[in-house]
């Protein structure tokens, strides 16, 4: 499966922005997805994950109350919407896949900015 993220952009702090991630060449409908973050010079972070059904919801504590993660199975595709942004939230996001115990099928990811 082949992801791609999008929906990012340059905002102030405090606005919003929708994140989608799309899949193509298999269906995600079976699988947990998530969201995963990488600012400059730090380490790729776990943001938020969503369980195949959209059910279930999960979030880093940085994100909890501002980031709500969603999924529309029919469209293949997975939300991240962002409120209250901050400048720390600054990063390229990505999403991924659940396969067994492991994330897979990262692909290109968007690049937020929020500017104080």
């Amino acid at each position: 499966v082949q992801l791609q993220a999008s929906g990012g952009g340059l905002v102030q702090a405090g606005g919003s922005l929708r994140l989608s991630c799309a899949a193509s060449g298999r269906t995600l409908s079976s699988y947990n997805m998530g969201w995963f973050r990488q600012a400059p010079g730090k380490e790729r972070e776990f943001v938020a994950s969503i369980n195949w059904s959209g059910v279930n919801t999960y979030y880093a504590d940085s994100v909890k109350g501002r980031f709500t993660s969603s999924r529309d199975n029919a469209k293949n595709t997975v939300y991240l919407q962002m409120n209250s942004l901050k400048p720390e939230d600054t990063a390229v996001y990505y999403c991924a896949r659940k396969y067994g115990s492991l994330w897979d099928s990262w692909g290109q990811g968007t690049l937020v900015t929020v500017s104080s």
